[in-house]
């Protein structure tokens, strides 16, 4: 155990139980499921290996210190007695993120105050350096959470959020976020065994995640920096030999994978975003209208999608989800689907009855994943 230590990945509410079982398949130990977050413990291999390969965490957080604040006073007082000139180098900038749930600080930005002159004094006092502020690009990210009276700092090995993978360059009108899309594949029990559609596919996100898990791809292959390339004890040679060993494990995909979108502007920008994560063999896009489509592959289908809810693409609700259910029952027999839905009471408009509903959060749009099973024939 001398070279391990204690992570925290975070994640989105309702997809807790799902980033607990990816650290199980990856061999993390002592796992241990929160609001939000899994705790896990594992060496800096696992770190790197964790970045890489987790699709529904956000960020990984490696806590530094712990301790119990009285007042304000004693927050800047811990943080400053921590040794930050053994983790900050010279010239490098850093961002503070923080999350805050006590009666000791009137909003957020204070304690980040408190906690960014505690770092920045205790840097000049040592090194004569004084590190920067930068929210755009730091070099160190740290991470303070105070609950109540109790504050964890930890360092962020992620830096930018782990749903910016690297391949997206351009986004429709209501872009999915990527972990999320991440989320509700595996959700769904997509295992790549079958054929998979995207019938109103934006700008491709789910259909990329979608060939990449069943590829066993890594999801965040693509990116070109995280925060823990800049920290003190980088390991090039550590993080090179990860990389050959999770991209030894990528398979072939006999299926197809296929996507829809009536805008030809967000076909267009699908078909880019699949080019640059390299995923062009794997995936089919066209210009088409589901609603006047009908199944075109033999077999099950594996259909996952994010319906417009209204919120910023202006739609008849009533409708829309008519037409959904109508599309479904008459041109897709065979087809497993599930959609994320944030107007719940569009649900009641498709006509079919769902077999699962599972809550969950789009942005700060309250939301349903929904399945359902159009049988062949009879369903007998």
């Amino acid at each position: 155990m001398g070279n391990n230590f204690k992570m925290l990945a975070r994640t989105q509410f309702g997809l807790e139980d799902v980033l607990e079982k990816e650290l199980q398949m990856l061999g993390a130990m002592h796992i241990k499921k929160g609001n939000r977050s899994v705790q896990f413990v594992g060496d800096l291999g696992f770190l790197y290996k964790a970045n890489l390969n987790l699709s529904t965490a956000i960020n990984i957080l490696k806590p530094i210190k712990q301790f119990k604040i009285e007042s304000v006073d004693d927050l800047y007082h811990q943080v400053y007695d921590l040794a930050w000139e053994k983790i900050i180098g010279e010239n490098q900038s850093i961002v503070i993120h923080s999350s805050v749930f006590s009666d000791l600080f009137n909003h957020t930005q204070f304690a980040v105050f408190k906690t960014k002159d505690a770092i920045v004094d205790r840097m000049r006092n040592k090194t004569g350096n004084r590190p920067d502020v930068d929210t755009k690009t730091a070099d160190i990210h740290i991470h303070i959470h105070i609950d109540r009276k109790f504050c964890s700092l930890s360092l962020d090995s992620s830096g930018d959020p782990l749903f910016k993978r690297g391949y997206k360059t351009d986004t429709n009108i209501a872009p999915i976020n990527e972990v999320l899309a991440a989320g509700m594949l595996k959700l769904s029990g997509w295992d790549g065994k079958t054929n998979f559609m995207d019938p109103m596919c934006g700008s491709g996100t789910l259909l990329i995640e979608a060939a990449m898990m069943a590829c066993n791809i890594p999801p965040n292959i693509n990116r070109k920096k995280f925060a823990f390339m800049q920290w003190k004890d980088w390991d090039q040679d550590l993080y090179n030999t990860i990389v050959d060993s999770v991209m030894k494990k990528v398979r072939d995909f006999p299926f197809k994978i296929m996507g829809y979108d009536k805008a030809p502007s967000a076909v267009m920008k699908a078909i880019e975003n699949v080019a640059n994560a390299n995923l062009d063999e794997f995936i089919d896009i066209e210009i088409k209208d589901f609603f006047n489509s009908k199944k075109e592959v033999q077999g099950p289908l594996h259909m996952v999608s994010n319906p417009p809810y209204g919120e910023r693409l202006e739609i008849n609700i009533p409708e829309f989800y008519g037409k959904v259910g109508d599309t479904l029952k008459q041109h897709y027999p065979g087809t497993q689907a599930w959609m994320i839905v944030g107007n719940l009471e569009a649900i009641k408009n498709v006509g079919l009855k769902p077999s699962r509903k599972i809550k969950l959060y789009n942005g700060p749009i309250e939301a349903r994943l929904v399945k359902y099973d159009i049988y062949e024939g009879s369903r007998r």
